[in-house]
């Protein structure tokens, strides 16, 4: 098991102080004000089906609202910026379960870019990793002990029962309409002893100075709403995840939550760190989220949908906000056989 960096809380904070720089004028709502600069400049042809929409390429083999997110390179880009921010949290971890040092067989379910798949063959030459996803926009040159499957994991898993040590899922709720029936293929598909983890982006905002803006609640309101008209399960917890791995038989369940910072306001350097990237991914990630559930679930405007992303953009890169989420992590273990 990996030993825990000095930086990496088990718990979010009660409160997360804000830098006095940030804070010395109140008039001036941009970060350079406090000398930060936030400037962001610098298969078969059947699976490689996609729509392009307000701008953004959608892929469409499994049809078109199953992902609402968008799966072009700038997504990609916005996936391996947050893929960082969640290695921040967990100090320079890549999981939290105790799985030990030499699993044989790991699954990464919504494997995006591949990049966390990649990283855990690296950190586990020994083991096979495989990587599992709707959309075949990994790369190809990867660790010999790594490949990628282009599925959707709400179908029936073709993988040998009990032949996974560890399966890794992060941030794929807005994607899945029955995380009971995906937990239950993943427990089936799990070694006795072995584990499961969850990892998911709560998807609503909080302040603890009351500086959160009504653009950034708007936002949110907006998304749960579409996302529970879509089927997709609302307010995404550490307990809800608690409860589905319950539900479908894993044991010995932790919970860990972690505050993600929308911007450079904290005080705590590792903190800031995180709210610095969480600021560029921002750039993209709110109209990534947002625009398809706003447009084709909601039937917003586009125009109008895309004043709501924006309006979030601008929220999060006003000083004056001190805006954060909760990243969850969430892990079970399969009881051994009897």
């Amino acid at each position: 098991m990996l030993q825990l960096s000095r930086f990496e809380m088990t718990q979010a904070p009660e409160s997360i102080e804000v830098d006095p720089a940030v804070l010395r004028d109140l008039e001036d709502d941009s970060y350079a004000s406090s000398g930060y600069n936030t400037s962001t400049a610098s298969l078969t042809s059947s699976i490689n089906e996609y729509i392009i929409e307000n701008g953004r390429r959608y892929h469409t083999y499994w049809g078109p609202d199953k992902n609402p997110h968008p799966t072009d390179e700038k997504e990609q880009d916005r996936l391996d910026i947050h893929h960082e921010i969640m290695l921040l949290l967990l100090g320079r971890q890549l999981y939290k379960a105790p799985i030990g040092d030499s699993p044989h067989r790991i699954l990464d379910v919504g494997t995006g870019t591949g990049i966390w798949a990649i990283d855990m063959a690296d950190q586990h030459p020994s083991a096979e990793v495989i990587g599992m996803d709707l959309s075949p926009i990994q790369p190809k040159w990867v660790p010999p002990n790594c490949r990628f499957e282009v599925d959707d994991a709400e179908l029936d898993w073709t993988y040998l029962v009990e032949s996974f040590d560890f399966i890794h899922v992060r941030n794929i709720s807005q994607a899945v309409s029955d995380f009971p029936r995906l937990l239950a293929q993943a427990h089936r598909c799990c070694k006795p002893g072995g584990y499961i983890e969850l990892g998911e982006i709560g998807l609503a905002a909080y302040s603890d100075d009351n500086t959160l803006p009504s653009g950034i609640t708007r936002y949110f309101e907006l998304l749960s709403e579409g996302l529970v008209k879509l089927g997709r399960p609302p307010g995404v917890t550490g307990e809800s995840l608690r409860d589905n791995l319950m539900k479908a038989g894993f044991v010995d369940i932790q919970i860990h939550s972690y505050k993600q910072p929308f911007a450079p306001w904290p005080k705590n350097p590792e903190l800031k760190r995180v709210g610095a990237m969480s600021l560029l991914s921002g750039e993209t990630g709110f109209h990534a989220y947002g625009m398809s559930v706003f447009t084709r679930i909601l039937g917003i405007d586009a125009e109008e949908a895309d004043k709501i992303c924006s309006g979030a953009v601008q929220s999060q890169r006003n000083k004056n906000n001190h805006i954060y989420n909760y990243y969850y992590v969430v892990y079970g273990r399969k009881p051994d056989a009897t």
